[in-house]
């Protein structure tokens, strides 16, 4: 498996908050900067990598989401998770569903300051829809766990069936230990008791 695997290995050439830091920068230099990047990254100098697409910071989100992961991760860079929330967050606002999972797990975790479900649960949302599995395997937790969100069974049904079907494995052994799905005729409220009439007609 390559090393880029959890990096996007295409460049997006969309911008965010105007310009690139470097006026000079137009389409195919930012692809061309980001391809070298990622030749340095395949290579394992991290380093270089993370400079390259540290120069694309407002020019590409994709660039940018590395840069996230990077300092999420430390490497090529010392690791900074605040830092590295904050440059996934631009990403994610930017409309990469995959900067969004990231941002989503990381506050789901915890790593830049107390764990936050019920943001986290947003960004997973954003990425869930979008196909990501990672998020949508998170999200279906949150929703069975109510952590964050309403306790929604269904839904954390849904979403792990997804999630399974994207291949996460996790997600199909989730999906078999929730409780039995209820067939459509049962009604929500409980029977009444053998010697109480019921109310409803």
């Amino acid at each position: 498996m390559r090393k880029t695997a959890a990096l996007i290995a295409l460049s997006l050439a969309a911008f965010l908050g105007g310009c690139a830091d470097d006026p000079e920068l137009s389409g195919p230099a930012i692809k061309a900067t980001f391809d070298d990047g990622l030749k340095a990254y395949d290579s394992g100098d991290y380093a270089t990598a993370y400079q390259k697409w540290k120069s694309l910071d407002g020019a590409d989100l994709a660039a940018m989401r590395n840069v996230g992961i990077m300092l999420r991760t430390g490497k090529g860079v010392q690791k900074d998770p605040e830092a590295a929330a904050a440059m996934l967050a631009r990403a994610a606002e930017g409309g990469l569903f995959t900067a969004q999972a990231d941002l989503g797990d990381m506050l789901l975790k915890g790593e830049a300051g107390p764990p936050n479900p019920k943001k986290a649960a947003g960004w997973l949302a954003l990425a869930a829809q979008a196909g990501h599995p990672m998020a949508e395997f998170e999200l279906g937790q949150l929703y069975e766990e109510g952590n964050g969100v309403p306790k929604n069974i269904e839904t954390a049904r849904a979403l792990y069936k997804a999630a399974a079907e994207d291949g996460v494995a996790d997600a199909a052994a989730r999906l078999a230990a929730l409780p039995r799905e209820l067939p459509p005729w049962v009604q929500a409220e409980p029977a009444p008791a053998p010697d109480q009439p019921a109310t409803g007609h």
